[in-house]
């Protein structure tokens, strides 16, 4: 996750990520979700983070989707950052948290595969 000005213009670096790239821009941000490798070194940069994809798609008229997979994350303690696209959600949770989110989701009832993003 990455952290540009504002009025920065979206780097190619960016746009070169071959799996999951969220940009939001607002006011006070430009905010870029990429792989980490994509990242350059002076780039203000929150590392360490893993993906889960939640298998869609979701017609938006369905509710409690994203809350039922975060709130045994939350019960646990485990900070996530999540982006949502038109059909599926991805949760990213820290890889020290890793493990613990996985038994938490499990424990949930969610069944987990493992499936690059």
């Amino acid at each position: 996750m990455c952290r540009l000005d504002p009025a920065a213009s979206v780097p190619d670096w960016a746009l070169r990520a071959s799996t999951l790239l969220a940009i939001v821009r607002t006011p006070d941000e430009l905010s870029i979700v990429c792989p980490a490798e994509s990242v350059p070194a002076e780039t203000k940069a929150e590392l360490g983070w893993m993906c889960l994809k939640l298998i869609g798609p979701f017609p938006f008229s369905m509710t409690g989707v994203l809350a039922s997979f975060l709130l045994p994350l939350s019960a646990n303690q485990i900070s996530i950052f999540a982006v949502s696209t038109f059909d599926t959600d991805y949760v990213l949770i820290k890889e020290e948290s890793w493990p613990f989110a996985l038994s938490a989701l499990q424990a949930a009832g969610h069944q987990l595969t493992a499936t690059p993003v």
